[in-house]
């Protein structure tokens, strides 16, 4: 091979390479392009998806956890006393929840449902029995009828009858009366006056076995981003409950459900019925689940700040008087006016005038933080805590003698903690399905590689061919200026008796055997 056969020989293999290269970097992006769109089609809420039946019915086990605030000192309080509370719980409930009633809507680009939640007591689970636990804790009810009396002329009156009927500033009842319901004698007197009243009290009273509104969803099929996404909440695109557009917007999912491809940079938005408001979680870290990686995201504390840290939290706020301090919110609007406050857990996130208000606080992040883990790939839940504190606003109200002494407390009565963690089966079947999406997200990596090792043979095989070459060519330029010798088996001769004439080139000369005389 002449020295321009080689070099085009090898320029020629060089490009052959590349150009394979190029090619599975075209066929590795066309599959994952189009492994994508396929996911984005099958992640959708329409009959026959591959997540529409889940959706319905989720598998993983849902488990529902209550702790009390236990009041130990309850007379002292009375008297302007530090509140003392010890923590008793959990007791566990095992939570079924479907989807009921699911109707395709508004020519099938929306989907209607009605989530029912459904709760089992598990006792090997729970620290003790709820119809047997006591429970000191406010008079929910008591506080709820002296914040309406308030300001009214004949509060007075209300607060002997409430004398009379025991409806003090306080109160012990079993676990499963605070949970599920009592009959309370404040209430059943207020209902003769309020038809429609209910006289029972508890603070998941009606919660078992019953649903909480309407939700029409979009299905995703038009814009993969809108997977799950709430359009409206019993019939209404927008709440009442605040006191600027922002504060009452619905946005996002309602937090069973998450668009597919998540990223890192995104705020996730969710409505919850039970805080009457939209929240916000952002990226804090990954993590990994039975072997699923996941994204971690948590609520930020600008969720509940005050006004003042966070200025569109302004609306918010009941009124200019009633607007409480960062990790705290008054829900009263949507409590039928209960002094009902929200928070996290033992004021997690919180300011420290709320934690110290109580003694027993003791916030902590890795039990008290509200977090949602997700498969970034397909925004499959594969891990989440919701943690949430219900506690009441107590203050001195005029013309109830019993809180004349009472300094303003937000006092904690319970926090729960609902978590899932993704069943084997499906984290098996999900595992499966990021498998094949790995692999064809990598194909094309696959193929660089294989054209970068096709190359470095090919290298190591031109230099190899080129040092043989060299090789043989030095051997024969060596033979050549060696001088030849009398014990030469052949010598340049003429071919005849005399050297012929060529008229033309000159002297021939024959290469022939030499004969010994």
């Amino acid at each position: 091979m002449t020295r321009r056969s080689y070099a085009l020989y090898a320029v020629g293999s060089i490009c052959g390479t590349l150009l394979v290269v190029g090619i599975g970097l075209l066929v590795g992006r066309v599959f994952h392009k189009l492994m994508e769109n396929r996911l984005k089609k099958e992640i959708v809420l329409v009959e026959g998806s591959r997540v529409f039946e889940s959706w319905k019915n989720p598998p993983p086990p849902v488990f529902m956890e209550f702790f009390f605030f236990n009041l130990t000192n309850a007379e002292d309080c009375l008297t302007g006393a530090k509140p003392e509370v010890t923590q008793i719980g959990p007791y566990t409930y095992r939570e079924y929840r479907y989807k009921d009633n699911v109707t395709m809507v508004e020519n099938g680009t929306m989907v209607s449902a009605y989530t029912i939640k459904k709760f089992v007591f598990l006792r090997e689970k729970s620290v003790g029995d709820p119809t047997v636990d006591s429970i000191t804790t406010v008079n929910i009810p008591s506080w709820a009828v002296m914040e309406k009396m308030k300001g009214s002329w004949y509060r007075t009156i209300v607060s002997m009858f409430m004398k009379n009927l025991g409806g003090g500033v306080f109160t012990s009842r079993t676990v499963h009366e605070l949970l599920w319901g009592y009959e309370d004698a404040v209430l059943e007197k207020a209902a003769s006056y309020s038809p429609g009243l209910d006289k029972e009290f508890g603070l998941m009273y009606k919660k078992n076995g019953s649903d909480s509104g309407e939700f029409i969803y979009h299905t995703g099929e038009q814009n993969y981003l809108d997977y799950g996404r709430v359009k409206t909440w019993k019939g209404e695109s927008k709440l009442t409950f605040w006191t600027s557009d922002e504060s009452n917007r619905i946005e996002g999912s309602d937090g069973s459900s998450f668009h597919p491809f998540l990223t890192k940079d995104e705020r996730l938005y969710i409505f919850t019925p039970d805080l009457c408001r939209t929240i916000y979680m952002d990226f804090e870290k990954e993590v990994e689940v039975k072997g699923i990686p996941a994204y971690r995201f948590t609520p930020p504390r600008s969720v509940f700040a005050s006004k003042e840290e966070n200025a569109d939290n302004k609306g918010f706020c009941v009124s200019e008087k009633e607007c409480l301090g960062t990790g705290v919110l008054k829900v009263s609007p949507c409590r039928k006016g209960a002094p009902v406050v929200a928070s996290f857990p033992h004021f997690y996130l919180a300011e420290d005038k709320y934690i110290n208000g109580i003694k027993g606080m003791s916030p902590n992040r890795e039990h008290h933080q509200t977090f949602l883990d997700l498969n970034p790939t397909t925004g499959v839940i594969v891990r989440a805590s919701k943690r949430a504190q219900v506690n009441i606003l107590m203050n001195r109200i005029s013309g109830f003698p019993e809180t004349r002494n009472l300094n303003e407390t937000v006092f904690p009565v319970m926090f729960i903690n609902e978590s899932v963690v993704i069943d084997d089966a499906s984290a098996a079947k999900l595992k499966k399905l990021l498998v094949i999406s790995e692999v064809v997200s990598n194909f094309a990596l696959f193929i660089v590689g294989l054209g970068g090792i096709m190359l470095v043979i090919l290298i190591v095989l031109l230099v190899r061919a080129h040092q043989k070459k060299n090789d043989v060519n030095r051997i024969v330029f060596t033979k050549a200026h060696h001088a030849p010798s009398s014990q030469d088996d052949t010598s340049y001769c003429p071919v005849g008796d005399k050297e012929k004439e060529d008229p033309q080139n000159g002297t021939y000369i024959g290469l022939t055997e030499k004969v010994d005389a």
